[in-house]
C-alpha cells in the first residue's frame, strides 16, 4: 500500500516538472523602459476624425490669384489729369477754376475728383531733339529757340529737365538736372546731324525715364515727325506714353524747314511729311499736349513760349478709381467745365490699367 501511494506521488512530481520545462510556456515580459514621448501634430481632443495642427511659422503654398482669373480687382493708384482750359473770347487761359467747376467721367460714368492741384507742381521734362539728317538746314535757330525756352520754363526751385538726341538711336544727352547751364551746353555740343530717325523708339525710353518721377511728366519734341527706323510701332508708342502718364507737346519743324529750303510759306505736300503731321497731332490730343508747326524764326520762338505759358498755367486733377479691373484696355476720360462761359478744355483722353500676367 505504501510502495503504490509512494508511485502516484513520484508521477505527479515528473508530470510537473515537464510542464514547467516545455517550450510552449509564455515568459511573462519584462517592464517597459521610460522613452520620451513623441509630441502629437494632432488635436487630442478631437475624436473619430483627426485634424493636423497647423504649424503657423510654415510658409502657405500658393494659391491661385482670384481663382485663377485675370481680371482681378485692385486698389488703383492716383491717374493725374492735366488739363489747359482756354477762353474762347479772349484766347486767355482761365485760371480761377476750382474742383467744384469740373466734370469727370470714365467710360461714360460720372466720377468723383479727388484732388486738384495748379501749375505749383514740380515738372519733370524731357526735350527730344530730332538730330538726323532731314533737320539739318534750320537746326542752328532751333537750338537757340530750345535754349530761350528751357531759360523760361525751369524753375531751379522745383523742376527738373532732361535732353535727347534722336536719330538711329535715341541718346540721353543729358540726365535730369534743374541746372539749366549744364542743358544748354548739352545742346550745343550735339552730334552733327545725320542718319535715320529713330522718333516712337525716343519717344518711348523718354517716358519710361520719366516713369518713376514725381511731379507733371513732360514731353517736348522737336522734329519733323518723319520715323524711318523705330522697333516700335506708333500705336505701341502711343500706349507706353499713355501708362507712363507723360503729357506730349510737339515743336512740329517740317513747314519750318521747307521755308527755310525753298522760301515757300506753304507747307510740304509729302505724303509722308503730313501722315507724319497727324501722328504727331494724334499723340499730343491723347496725351493732352498740343502741337505747335512754326512757319519762320518768330513763330518758332513763340511755340516755345507758348508752351512754357501752358505749363505754368495748367491744372492737374487727381483722380483715385475705388477699383480697377485689370483687363490691360484703356479707360475713356471725357473732362467738361461746369460754366456758361465758351471754353476749350484739352486734356489727355485716357489711360490705360496694366493687364496682369
Amino acid at each position: 500500500m505504501f510502495i503504490r501511494f509512494l508511485a502516484i506521488t513520484l508521477l505527479l512530481l515528473a508530470v510537473s516538472t515537464a510542464g514547467a520545462q516545455s517550450g510552449r510556456g509564455k515568459k511573462k515580459p519584462e517592464p517597459e523602459k521610460d522613452k520620451p514621448k513623441k509630441e502629437s501634430r494632432y488635436n487630442p481632443t478631437q475624436d473619430v476624425t483627426l485634424t493636423p495642427t497647423v504649424d503657423p511659422t510654415a510658409t502657405p503654398p500658393p494659391l491661385p490669384e482670384n481663382g485663377g482669373r485675370d481680371d482681378i480687382i485692385i486698389e488703383s493708384t492716383l491717374v493725374p489729369i492735366p488739363v489747359s482750359v482756354i477762353d474762347n473770347a479772349n484766347g486767355r487761359a482761365v485760371t480761377d477754376l476750382g474742383l467744384a467747376d469740373f466734370t469727370l467721367r470714365i467710360d461714360d460714368r460720372k466720377v468723383d475728383v479727388d484732388e486738384l492741384f495748379r501749375s505749383e507742381t514740380p515738372v519733370r521734362l524731357a526735350l527730344l531733339f530730332d538730330n538726323s539728317s532731314s533737320v539739318t538746314i534750320a537746326r542752328e535757330f532751333e537750338q537757340k529757340a530750345a535754349v530761350r525756352f528751357l531759360q523760361r520754363v525751369i524753375r531751379p526751385d522745383r523742376d527738373l529737365a532732361a535732353l535727347y538726341s534722336i536719330a538711329g538711336i535715341s541718346k540721353l544727352e543729358q540726365p535730369l538736372t534743374k541746372d539749366v547751364s549744364a542743358l544748354i551746353r548739352a545742346i550745343k555740343l550735339f552730334d552733327k546731324p545725320q542718319g535715320a530717325t529713330a522718333l516712337h523708339d525716343g519717344i518711348v525710353a523718354a517716358s519710361v525715364y520719366l516713369r518713376g518721377q514725381a511731379g507733371r511728366r513732360v514731353i517736348v519734341i522737336v522734329s519733323d515727325g518723319q520715323d524711318t527706323l523705330s522697333d516700335v510701332a506708333f500705336d505701341e508708342m502711343v500706349r507706353t506714353v499713355q501708362e507712363n502718364n507723360c503729357q506730349v507737346y510737339i515743336v512740329h519743324t517740317n513747314d519750318f524747314e521747307n521755308y527755310k529750303r525753298t522760301g515757300n510759306r506753304i507747307g510740304s505736300a509729302n505724303l509722308r511729311a503730313l501722315a507724319a503731321e497727324r501722328r504727331m497731332k494724334n499723340l499730343a490730343e491723347e496725351t493732352g499736349g498740343a502741337v505747335y508747326s512754326p512757319i519762320d524764326e518768330p513763330e518758332l520762338d513763340q511755340a516755345f513760349a507758348r508752351i512754357s505759358a501752358e505749363l505754368s498755367q495748367q491744372y492737374i486733377l487727381g483722380y483715385y478709381p475705388e477699383s480697377e479691373v485689370r483687363d490691360g484696355r484703356m479707360r475713356v476720360i471725357n473732362l467738361t467745365i461746369r460754366s456758361d462761359k465758351s471754353l476749350t478744355v484739352r486734356s489727355r483722353k485716357g489711360y490705360y490699367v496694366s493687364k496682369r500676367n
